[in-house]
């Protein structure tokens, strides 16, 4: 097989250098993601004012909602290739590469239209208050606009990463970042209104999903994408749908769970809503190393799993959970610390910062379970098993918070009790992934007792 440079094989060599430099690369990525919406909100809260800003904020669960399933596709599609690319199988590389594409340009069609159509009716049923609904509408419709370059993104750059290629992805964010700031600062200052800010966030999109098309086109391996080999094949789409379904599928059921949520936010006013609108902006910062650290366990177990290499997976998942941990502690401290003038970078107005520090204060202490439940989530499903982790994510995330947020808000409308619900969830969710970890069938147990340990090491070997 023809490598890129750029590219790993994460069957062999040092297990902590691979996944540093494969990491790495991976929380650039999300980062410069994160400075996508972000300098939207700061454009918009600093030059339109409160209002503008939390229709930006109520809009953004939406996007979240719809995209976060193809979103899990491209999981899927991502971990189909990286198994065939361990097992050394260049026709079902081939023939994944082509599928996985088809399927995002079909889906990211059919997602622009249901989006445009039903931006309004989302709104309405999340509760969004009327003086901000208007501008809300405006946002959500342009910014689906882009939604097919969203999806075929996500789904080039899932195909590069299981490659054991992350560097390209976060190059392509780059300059889409880039671009976003050029586009939110010409086109807010001269055309100032939230719509301004939705079409500067589609240029940037645009630009990187066609730059990770252009890699795959012009590289030579066999991830090399032909357009006119792009068709839906049956038998692979039937391996991605396995895999991606379920992992779709939990990218949801978090969104709707955070939808229930922010109907309760919505509830309580705009100063709140513009508090968690900040809050969930700089949770990023947490949020995205531990995303970086999955995404990575996703590839390495993928790719190691296909080689038949479950020692490697293990000692991958002890290194990025220690790590992780690490990490997200620090961070929580720093921002706790830096609070107040953190929230103060995206608004000025004094009630929206004190009802954000009443939630990071609540939720950033324990931050550090994300860890636990994301690396073994993703590393379960790099391993091929996607629905034992949708099933625990369901149960708690979705259904659990669902129900404690509607007990909580009947007794106490407060802000603390709505962030309370989060490390709750947290806590439990990492237990159950934890238990499923140790006790579950992810890493082939069942297929080495059937065959005994000689001819597995020879399988291995």
């Amino acid at each position: 097989m023809k490598k890129m440079k750029q590219s790993q094989d994460l069957t062999k060599g040092s297990i902590y250098r691979r996944i540093i430099l494969f990491a790495l690369p991976l929380l650039g990525s999300s980062l410069i993601q994160q400075l996508y919406n972000t300098v939207d909100l700061l454009f918009v809260g600093n030059c339109l004012g409160k209002n503008s800003y939390a229709a930006v904020g109520a809009s953004s669960l939406i996007i979240s909602c719809l995209v976060g399933f193809f979103t899990g596709m491209s999981v899927g599609s991502g971990v189909v290739i990286a198994q065939a690319i361990g097992s050394r199988d260049k026709k079902a590389v081939q023939d994944s590469v082509h599928t996985a594409m088809g399927l995002s340009f079909a889906g990211g069609i059919v997602l622009m239209a249901v989006g445009w159509l039903g931006a309004p009716h989302f709104l309405e049923w999340m509760n969004v208050e009327p003086e901000i609904l208007g501008e809300a509408v405006s946002y959500l419709r342009i910014y689906f606009l882009s939604l097919t370059s969203v999806i075929t993104y996500n789904m080039a750059s899932g195909i590069i990463r299981a490659m054991g290629n992350s560097q390209v992805p976060m190059l392509t964010q780059l300059a889409g970042g880039i671009a976003n700031v050029i586009a939110d600062a010409v086109m807010i200052q001269n055309f100032p209104s939230v719509e301004s800010a939705a079409w500067a966030s589609m240029i940037s999109q645009t630009l990187a999903a066609g730059m990770c098309l252009a890699y795959l086109i012009k590289q030579g391996g066999d991830c090399r994408l032909v357009w006119k080999k792009v068709r839906i094949q049956k038998a692979i789409l039937a391996k991605i749908i396995k895999i991606g379904v379920p992992a779709g599928t939990q990218n949801l059921v978090i969104t709707i769970s955070n939808i229930f949520a922010q109907y309760h936010i919505n509830s309580l006013g705009v100063d709140v809503i513009g508090a968690f609108t900040t809050y969930f902006r700089m949770e990023l910062l947490l949020y995205h190393p531990i995303v970086a650290l999955g995404q990575t366990m996703t590839t390495f177990a993928g790719q190691n799993m296909g080689a038949r290499r479950p020692d490697r997976v293990r000692k991958g998942v002890r290194f990025c959970m220690f790590g992780g941990i690490a990490l997200t502690v620090s961070t929580a401290a720093f921002l706790l610390f830096f609070g107040e003038p953190v929230f103060g970078l995206f608004t000025k107005d004094a009630a929206v910062v004190e009802n954000g520090l009443k939630v990071i204060w609540i939720t950033f202490p324990f931050y550090w379970l994300y860890v636990i439940l994301e690396v073994l989530a993703d590393t379960v499903r790099g391993a091929g098993k996607a629905m034992p982790p949708m099933v625990i994510i369901l149960s708690n995330i979705c259904i659990l918070r669902t129900v404690l947020l509607f007990v909580i808000m009947s007794m106490w409308q407060d802000i603390r009790g709505i962030a309370a619900a989060y490390p709750i969830t947290w806590g439990i969710t990492a237990l159950c992934m934890s238990a499923y970890y140790v006790k579950g069938r992810w890493d082939g147990r069942k297929e080495r007792r059937r065959m005994g340990t000689g001819r597995y090491q020879k399988a291995v070997t």
